[in-house]
């Protein structure tokens, strides 16, 4: 990509009505547009750090046996009601509407209910089973007060995966395999050191639940965190009984601010009684299907990582999810310096090499800040000084030193 041919710009200021340090940090870079409270539009170089985010927990998912789908946003009200939910006592962040036929519609917060009543139209026989359907898609929660930017919206993005077993110990199996997903992909983000495992509350799908806490004085989450046995505990369901349940010492325990960054319910058969999915067992009795739900939200962690890897100078990426690998800067109007910088742009491309090239006619300064606003992990400067030597100036983001190199070592070092 070329910066000349991007509609987007940076700016200095702030909308004076967005505090959250993570939104404004994107808004600034061009990355996101905010729309109303606890609303964002994802521009270019945003939605590529989203579709990064999604393809590495994609990936993770896919390894599981996960079959991607897309489920409609808009909710008739029946399948709801069928498990107690449309009830907004029971969920009170609804978004409902009416039809012009005067029926009455909701958007998705969730989507157990809906899939789990697709999947009677495949699901009949124990050879049906397991199944682990999942799908990446915007839903709609009626905040009383949206904020902290992408950390608590009106409409995001979550991932959710759903779970089919034939008995609980095919799902616990499953269930494992899907904690140690998530960790790996929480270490591919750069936070898992600081990811911990979470006792929680099940809210309105069960008793009690495992989340995903990262920590960060944003956080609007309390834990206590055990650093020797790497869980935690949320603040709201601490008692002398789970203490003892987790084996953990209150002694050991540290209380810390956190943002969840995940959530994995074991739903047993609650939701497949409700919706009447089963299926026929190998002596031919039916039984209903032992379900699981497993949450993820990409833009939240979109916001999480903005604010927690930030610096003065703006946003910095972990490399896995970076908009682009290379911020190319040209920098003078001679023709050899305009062909040498686009010589090195397409042997970049040619390298698989993911290349932003600031080729505006702006002064070296703008296209320096905008580098280190961006948070884009290598900046490469060509200029008359580095063309009279035949080598580019190269700096990481992450580090304030700056280094020359010949082309063949920086295609090199790029590569790997």
């Amino acid at each position: 990509m070329r910066a000349s041919k991007l509609f987007t710009k940076s700016n200095k200021t702030v909308l004076a009505d967005e505090t959250a340090k993570n939104a404004q940090l994107l808004i600034r870079a061009g990355f996101i547009d905010k729309q109303m409270a606890g609303v964002y539009c994802y521009l270019p170089l945003g939605k590529i750090v989203l579709d990064n985010i999604m393809q590495i927990i994609r990936e993770e998912m896919d390894n599981l046996g996960g079959n991607e789908i897309n489920m409609t946003a808009l909710q008739p009200k029946e399948v709801w009601q069928s498990s107690g939910r449309w009830d907004d006592k029971v969920i009170d962040v609804w978004f409902k509407t009416k039809l012009n036929s005067g029926s009455e519609i909701g958007l998705a917060t969730t989507h157990e209910e809906p899939i789990t009543n697709m999947m009677k139209h495949f699901i009949s026989s124990y050879k049906d089973l397991p199944a682990y359907p999942y799908q990446f898609q915007i839903k709609f929660r009626n905040e009383l007060r949206a904020k902290s930017g992408l950390l608590r919206g009106r409409e995001f993005w979550m991932k959710d995966l759903y779970s089919y077993s034939r008995n609980q110990e095919e799902h616990d199996k499953f269930y494992k395999k899907m904690t140690l997903a998530y960790q790996k992909i929480y270490d591919r983000f750069g936070i898992g050191d600081i990811t911990y495992k979470t006792f929680a509350s099940g809210g309105s799908f069960s008793k009690y639940s495992d989340e995903f806490q990262t920590l960060s004085e944003v956080g609007e989450d309390t834990i206590f965190v055990s650093e020797s046995k790497k869980i935690a505990i949320n603040k709201e369901v601490m008692s002398p009984e789970i203490l003892k349940e987790l084996n953990i010492d209150k002694d050991e325990l540290t209380e810390r601010k956190a943002v969840e960054v995940g959530n994995i319910f074991n739903l047993g058969t609650h939701y497949s009684e409700a919706l009447g999915l089963t299926f026929t067992d190998e002596s031919g009795t039916s039984k209903p299907v032992v379900m699981g739900s497993y949450g993820m939200g990409p833009s939240r962690i979109m916001g999480l990582l903005a604010e927690h890897f930030a610096d003065s100078k703006g946003l910095v990426w972990p490399k896995s999810v970076a908009p682009f690998k290379v911020y190319l800067v040209c920098i003078g109007d001679s023709k050899e310096i305009k062909t040498s910088c686009d010589d090195l742009y397409k042997q970049m491309i040619e390298a698989k090499i993911d290349v932003f090239m600031d080729d505006r006619d702006v002064r070296p300064g703008v296209k320096f800040a905008d580098a280190d606003l961006y948070g884009i992990p290598v900046r490469v400067v060509v200029s008359d000084k580095t063309f009279q030597t035949d080598q580019f100036e190269v700096k990481y983001r992450t580090n304030d030193s700056v280094k020359l190199m010949d082309k063949k070592s920086l295609l090199k070092s790029l590569v790997e």
